[in-house]
């Protein structure tokens, strides 16, 4: 059971690890390039949706499109391109319409009239050729809600700040237990040598009493001996049979 806890630990600690590098990674790549004409992932620009205008075919508010680099000469009607804005009220902003048409501008300079599926009005101005980003190629539904929130404060918090607390909390924990099993198992060795000095303490006096109680019997022979040596000494010569 213990062994099935720790593997699960295990896997719920190395998830945390790839979902909060995941999250910062993520947050390093969106911010340096979606939403940004002059920025491509592997040749794709990544722009959020804000408004509704193509929901009625093609994408929402708040989903995440995929734009590749194209020829605008190569483009047809019924197209989808994301473009630059030269109108007054938006100016600069990105917008993704379909072509309704091929048509020039007040220069004479190729470009496109646009409109959004949802209403169906064309674009105030044309498109030329040098405001168009790229084609529109697929979508992500609801992940530019998720860039939007994750560039939030309360995003922040809860998609990277708190994923990798919780990892350093659990670090934390876990090498104060590692520290307790070290000093539990340091203090067990201790008592250990302790338990061993004392059994051969134990032992040395144990061979030393040996020791002096052979000593005291050797003493006791010995002077046994001694005593039967002076008995022998003082005892009287027995008399010879020819006095």
């Amino acid at each position: 059971m213990k062994k099935a806890i720790h593997i699960l630990k295990n896997i719920f600690v190395w998830l945390m690890v790839v979902l909060a590098a995941c999250m910062m990674i993520f947050t390093i790549v969106s911010v340096s390039t979606f939403d940004r004409a002059d920025r491509d992932i592997f040749g794709y620009r990544a722009f959020i949706v804000f408004s509704d205008s193509m929901s009625a075919t093609d994408f929402n508010a708040g989903d995440l499109i995929l734009v590749k680099e194209v020829d605008p000469s190569a483009l047809q009607a019924g197209d989808i391109i994301s473009y630059q804005s030269t109108s007054t009220e938006n100016y600069g902003e990105i917008i993704t319409h379909k072509i309704r048409e091929l048509t020039t501008d007040e220069e004479g300079n190729p470009g496109f009239i646009t409109y959004g599926t949802t209403t169906g009005e064309d674009d105030q101005n044309v498109v030329a050729y040098s405001f168009v980003v790229g084609k529109y190629t697929a979508r992500l539904p609801g992940v530019g809600k998720f860039f939007q929130f994750l560039k939030t404060t309360p995003g922040y918090i809860v998609c990277i700040f708190l994923p990798f607390l919780l990892l350093i909390l659990m670090q934390g924990v876990s090498s104060i237990r590692l520290f307790k099993r070290y000093k539990s198992e340091q203090l067990a060795e201790l008592n250990a040598d302790r338990e061993r000095q004392k059994q051969e303490m134990e032992e040395e006096r144990a061979r030393l009493e040996e020791e002096r109680r052979q000593s005291a019997e050797m003493m006791k022979e010995l002077k046994a001996l001694q005593e039967q040596l002076a008995a022998k000494v003082s005892a009287p010569a027995e008399p010879s049979e020819h006095d």
